[in-house]
């Protein structure tokens, strides 16, 4: 054996051979590190006194505690099983690696941090785990839905409104479904009390007493040139606004017969001008249930959320009116001459107009009244504790000549009491035209005047008015 480790000052270079002290030593040194397990390792209690003329052992024996070391660690990697059914846990080793991944089953958590909308978050695990919602906005710019509609339900009629939309009551009979491209602050001549051009309106009549009085919209709408035209606004998209004279025109109806809920409907489209802008209008009805869904100057991305909610409807759980409107294809009324937003000065010549009254059923109306009037608006005169009726003069032309009627409803229902000789019948594609003289007076006010043309059950002072078919437009009085 050579030492490699030379005593100083002693020897020729080459050092002595191991004494007879020395082997014992490293013998004991064996032995007692045959002895030594993988549990039985621990760091070196620190000396308790000066060693003194052992310098070469020391040296002898850090050699052979590295042995006994790489012994111990060779009965870990070996004997693997013996050591992990042992009760005395090993120490734990530092890490210097990275965080171990979660597996499969690690539950992500939630990333505290706001998403900014329409994007898919970054963190909290895998899209696919994700629930859709979280990944894609509730409607994609190009006005396509993009998850699934909220059940909602409006006197006894299910639909869904589309994602991203919002259902905002307008009153008993009707709701508006405002698109995604609403306005968040209300425009000028726009409020979350009109629905057009911004949204879907739903109407559902539940009596056959909400139909009447001008009610809108109605089967007769469908028929009708103006049918589509609400409370005389041009609606625009961005801009809806009382239209100008001779601003607003349109083009229509164009029906086709369709299925909705397995029950037929009908829908009327019009192609609306209003100055330069151009747009379709629609209004979809089921007759039967009296449920009507109208689309005036709404953006043409957003006909996909239309569509929906037209095909979501599910009147089942509504309880039609007991004498409900007669059908679509019973009796059409139209206006000829004036036209919503037309002018008309005050105390100005006179305005000559006629109005239509057509069949368009198989069936015979033994008795119609015509009636035509104003109704109130905010330029209607005023005086306390009074219900005054628009000023001005209504006239119609007959046989003997032109005979006055009434101008407007008043403090009773006395305008709309049927005159015996006005009252007709028609026949199966049978019309009658009547023409008409009206003057605005001189204390009107200015503002939006309606003006109503309808065919009524012939009405003799009592009970509600029976509307068999209308048509309203509004007159725009200026100075």
């Amino acid at each position: 054996m050579t030492d490699k480790f030379p005593r100083p000052g002693g020897g020729d270079g080459g050092g002595p051979a191991e004494t007879a002290t020395e082997r014992l030593l490293r013998e004991a040194m064996d032995a007692r590190a045959s002895l030594i397990t993988v549990h039985g390792l621990r760091p070196a209690a620190p000396p308790r006194g000066r060693v003194r003329r052992l310098r070469p052992v020391y040296l002898t024996a850090v050699p052979v505690l590295a042995l006994a070391a790489s012994l111990g660690i060779g009965l870990l990697a070996f004997h693997g099983d013996p050591v992990a059914k042992q009760d005395v846990p090993p120490p734990p080793a530092a890490s210097i690696t990275a965080p171990p991944t979660p597996g499969p089953d690690a539950t992500p958590t939630p990333d505290a941090s706001p998403t900014p909308a329409g994007t898919a978050p970054t963190t909290g695990g895998p899209a696919a785990d994700r629930p859709l919602s979280d990944l894609v906005p509730s409607s994609s710019g190009s006005g396509v839905p993009t998850g699934p509609g909220t059940p909602y339900t409006f006197r006894g009629v299910k639909l869904k409104v589309p994602a991203g939309w919002k259902a905002v009551p307008l009153s008993d009979q009707a709701v508006c479904l405002l698109s995604p491209g609403a306005p968040t602050d209300p425009q000028r001549n726009w409020s979350s009390a009109v629905c057009a051009p911004y949204g879907v309106q739903v109407t559902v009549y539940n009596s056959a007493g909400e139909l009447q009085g001008g009610a809108w919209p109605t089967t007769a709408d469908l028929d009708a040139p103006a049918g589509w035209a609400h409370q005389g606004s041009c609606p625009v998209w961005g801009n809806p606004h009382p239209p100008a004279a001779g601003e607003m025109n349109s083009a229509g109806p164009t029906k086709s017969a369709v299925t909705v809920a397995g029950s037929p409907a009908v829908r009327s489209q019009w192609q609306v001008t209003c100055g330069s802008d151009s747009f379709t209008t629609q209004l979809w009805a089921l007759p039967k249930d009296q449920v009507f869904v109208s689309a005036q100057g709404l953006r043409s991305d957003y006909q996909p959320g239309l569509t929906a909610v037209v095909n979501s409807l599910d009147p089942s759980g509504h309880q039609a009116p007991a004498a409900a409107e007669p059908g679509p294809n019973d009796l059409a009324v139209s206006i000829d001459g004036l036209s919503s937003g037309q002018q008309m000065r005050i105390g100005s010549a006179v305005a000559t107009f006629s109005v239509t009254f057509r069949n368009t059923g198989q069936g015979t109306y033994d008795q119609v009244q015509p009636l035509l009037f104003t109704d109130r608006y905010g330029g209607t005169p005023t005086a306390p504790g009074q219900q005054l009726p628009n000023d001005g003069k209504l006239e119609v032309q007959t046989d003997g000549g032109w005979s006055v009627r009434a101008m407007s409803r008043g403090s009773d229902t006395s305008y709309a009491v049927a005159q015996d000789q006005d009252v007709f019948s028609l026949g199966p594609g049978q019309s009658r035209r009547l023409t008409y003289r009206l003057t605005i007076g001189p204390k009107d006010g200015t503002g939006d005047m309606p003006l109503r043309a309808q065919a009524l059950v012939p009405y003799r002072g009592s009970g509600d008015l029976t509307v068999l078919g209308h048509q309203d437009i509004a007159l725009r009085i200026v100075q």
